[in-house]
């Protein structure tokens, strides 16, 4: 039988080591490694190849979105799962658009995140229902907004930059040093864009930068 390997991905030695004794229990799994950020994660899926990552959102050196949007775009035959505390809609959006085939929250039962593993490994995806709600709640939101106003044209050179870089999950700290500005501009900005779009959320910013095509052909990667 073949093995789904898996990757962990958390800043928290603890909850590491507990995933990984959790799912030691199941012939089909095994933990192949573990990182402690982002960037050992980019790293390690280049060295282990794992099937499956289970990813944590929030973490030094590079977020759970960054990190996933790398793997995926460099190793698509793995799949990412994000296992965390967030609840937030950012995070949650931040991550799908990322192309995490997963969302799943800490306090989930051990045969829920098993059954996540296998199903994401097996092609499907895996929400938490909580979070799907809200994710269909945002694209419901979209889909009722037959012509936004206003436009996207009306924004600066420089909201348009920041814009697309929320959309793909960056942090005010990270659209700070991609455009070389200080964190207070980049969060003037996004005040400036909300108020120009009628938008009340970063979520609704990045997903209504997604339904307006603000993001095509913007590479990520340094």
């Amino acid at each position: 039988m073949n093995k789904i390997k898996v990757l962990l991905v958390d800043d928290h030695t603890l909850f590491r080591e507990g995933v990984k004794r959790l799912l030691t229990d199941y012939e089909d799994l095994q933990v192949v490694g573990e990182a402690t950020n982002g960037q050992e994660a980019v790293q390690m899926v280049g060295q282990l190849h794992p099937d499956v990552v289970l990813m944590d959102v929030g973490m030094p050196e590079m977020s759970g979105a960054e990190a996933t949007y790398r793997i995926r775009t460099t190793y698509p035959e793995t799949q990412v799962i994000m296992l965390t505390v967030s609840e937030r809609e950012e995070d949650l959006f931040a991550s799908v658009k990322a192309g995490a085939r997963g969302y799943l929250l800490k306090n989930t039962h051990t045969g829920e995140l098993v059954e996540a593993i296998r199903r994401v490994h097996a092609g499907e995806a895996m929400i938490a229902p909580p979070m799907a709600v809200r994710l269909l709640e945002e694209f419901g939101t979209l889909t009722r907004q037959s012509s936004p106003e206003p436009q996207p044209s009306e924004l600066t050179e420089r909201e348009t930059e920041v814009l697309r870089l929320v959309a793909q999950g960056l942090g005010n700290k990270e659209i700070a040093d991609r455009l070389d500005l200080s964190e207070h501009t980049v969060k003037t900005h996004l005040r400036h864009i909300l108020e120009k779009l009628h938008l009340r959320s970063r979520a609704h910013a990045a997903a209504y930068a997604v339904q307006s095509g603000l993001i095509k052909g913007v590479d990520r990667m340094d």
